[in-house]
């Protein structure tokens, strides 16, 4: 069983806190997603559980075992670093081969371990190549192969595709996840990108200044996220968010933003009971122009064409909302429009704490 457990975990750099009394669970076969902007606590997070940094507090179990205070080489665990940490007067075969005769492992084993995983990557061809010879996704398949053949309980990754360009992070990402079903393991994997967090990740846990603020599918935190933040740093273009004053309207409770009054739904009516002032959280893609009944009014201030879709920027006389529409409309800076929300898909978060009402 390869499960991690972290229970009240901390770290701190003098009187930095990177990471703030954190709890986790990492199932057995999960890939687990950690993503936040940079300076979160992820990649500390990460280095705590390989053993590369000690907790300031807390406890770290690997496969039901306590491994605070163990050493990074006795965890059973492999690493795959962003800048790949190859051995640059080193083969492919010797760099994957290292870490097996650091622990003395028979030389037929190593040969044995390092050509399964060499074709398994695709790149059973380039044994003899050092680091230099390969391009930036070999020497990728090459640290992942130097992780693979040592058979470990746990994978560990930190952004190991940053390096890529845009393309092939795409291919590696289906890729990663592809060898990672089959060989069935258990692994930790560190991002700033929210869309490899978001097509790579059984669950994802959402990182900011040292805690955690939210833990599960991709699905789950991207349609009922647990606050402002988490709102707003899933998604590309970001939820928006508008304040708005609450109102009741006969037997409705009313948004009031700038000049428009949105009526809420009864499911919002009821989250914004008691509430003077609210967050009003809405996606580009839950909003609709052009609605002949009814819609807020609306003037168009700004068109971005990315092909199948425009992002539209919206004046609702004050605030401002991004609506993403499909691309074969025609739009014009300054035109009126109307926009319709689904309420459906609206949130409401408290002004101050950011919670989720």
């Amino acid at each position: 069983m390869s499960s991690v457990r972290l229970e009240s975990v901390s770290k701190h750099f003098g009187d930095v806190v990177a990471v703030d009394a954190i709890d986790l669970d990492v199932e057995d076969r999960e890939l687990l997603v950690l993503v936040g902007p940079s300076g979160c606590g992820k990649s500390t997070t990460l280095r705590m559980i390989a053993g590369l940094e000690q907790p300031t507090t807390g406890t770290i179990s690997i496969g039901g075992r306590d491994v605070t205070d163990v050493d990074a080489m006795d965890r059973n665990i492999a690493m795959v670093f962003q800048n790949y940490a190859l051995y640059p007067h080193m083969n492919v075969f010797r760099n994957m081969a290292f870490g097996l005769q650091m622990r003395k492992v028979a030389r037929e084993e190593i040969g044995t371990r390092v050509n399964e995983a060499a074709r398994s990557l695709g790149i059973d061809g380039l044994l003899e190549r050092r680091p230099a010879q390969l391009s930036g996704g070999e020497r990728q398949r090459v640290a992942l192969g130097r992780a693979i053949v040592r058979d470990p309980e746990v994978f560990l990754l930190d952004e190991p595709l940053s390096n890529l360009d845009a393309k092939l992070r795409v291919s590696m990402r289906s890729e990663l996840v592809n060898l990672r079903r089959g060989l069935g393991a258990t692994m930790v994997y560190v991002t700033h990108d929210q869309v490899e967090a978001m097509t790579m990740g059984d669950r994802i846990v959402v990182m900011h200044q040292g805690r955690i603020h939210q833990v599960g599918p991709p699905q789950e935190v991207y349609f009922r996220p647990a606050n402002r933040f988490v709102a707003e740093f899933i998604g590309n273009p970001p939820m928006n968010i508008i304040r708005g004053r609450i109102e009741n309207d006969s037997d409705k409770s009313v948004l009031v933003v700038g000049g428009s009054r949105i009526p809420l739904s009864e499911e919002l009516g009821r989250a914004a009971a008691g509430a003077a002032e609210v967050d009003f959280g809405i996606r580009p893609e839950d909003l609709r122009l052009d609605e002949a009944d009814g819609g807020v009014a609306a003037t168009v201030q700004g068109i971005q064409f990315l092909g199948s879709e425009h992002l539209v920027d919206l004046d609702l006389g004050g605030p401002h909302l991004l609506a993403r529409i499909d691309g074969h409309g025609e739009y014009e800076i300054d035109q009126p429009c109307r926009v319709a929300v689904d309420l459906s898909r609206g949130h409401l978060f408290h002004p101050e704490t950011g919670d989720r009402l």
